[in-house]
């Protein structure tokens, strides 16, 4: 089977659990580090489906990667190469696919509830689930391409998930582990203290939410990565 693509746009916000779900069925993956420097290739053909993980940038910066980016993630729904997005990952898939992405009402920060949005796309992707705690580290959100669904949201940001055939971007982070977690509150530090809003958590707060959420987010994360490699090429 051809490898999964997992872009990585900052040191600290790689695959996470994600990572611990294709070792454990035995799924081959690159990991391309944005970050030190790799270049984004040019098709997506070499890859079985593509993997975009958060980042601190926004797409609507001026960075040299984002536009090929951009580009193969059309390439890629254009082939049927399914196409994940984290976050970041979620903002490039929806600006590709003919979104926008602007400044969110308030900055989402911490654990925070996210509602599925009922209808046949969201119970394909998440069953009986109606919600979840969801970890959210965000301060713009994208909107709804033309031909997709919205299948999460939540109070402070109305489009949190899109569906659109193999393909699912999600505004909100899935992919969380304990040391991510703890990585993020300490690492961003002062962008919390310098944040405000109803939907803003202290640092101390999200590691010491940690153990009772993780666990039931990764199964969620489970059902949602199952669905996605379902649609992989071979």
């Amino acid at each position: 089977m051809k490898p999964i693509a997992i872009f990585r746009h900052a040191p600290t916000e790689g695959p996470g659990f994600l990572a611990d779900v294709l070792e454990a069925r035995g799924l081959p993956f690159r990991l391309i580090a944005i970050d030190a420097g790799a270049p984004v290739p040019a098709s997506a053909e070499a890859f079985s489906g593509l993997v975009f993980m958060g980042g601190p940038m926004s797409v609507n910066d001026d960075l040299p990667w984002i536009a090929p980016a951009l580009a193969l993630i059309r390439r890629a729904v254009a082939a049927g190469i399914p196409v994940l997005g984290h976050c970041l990952g979620g903002q490039l898939m929806a600006r590709a696919l003919g979104g926008t992405v602007g400044r969110a009402p308030v900055k989402e920060l911490g654990w925070g509830p996210v509602e599925v949005v009922d209808g046949d796309v969201a119970r394909a992707w998440f069953g009986d689930i109606t919600g979840f705690e969801a970890f959210h580290w965000h301060g713009e959100t994208f909107s709804i391409p033309e031909g997709a669904t919205r299948v999460l949201a939540s109070a402070h940001c109305a489009n949190q998930a899109f569906a659109l055939g193999p393909h699912l971007a999600m505004q909100c982070h899935v992919e969380m582990t304990a040391p991510m977690v703890e990585s993020w509150s300490i690492g961003g530090a002062d962008e919390i203290a310098a944040a405000e809003g109803p939907a803003v958590q202290g640092g101390e707060r999200m590691r010491a939410d940690a153990p009772a959420r993780i666990p039931e987010l990764n199964r969620i994360a489970e059902r949602l990565y199952a669905r996605w490699l379902a649609g992989l090429r071979p």
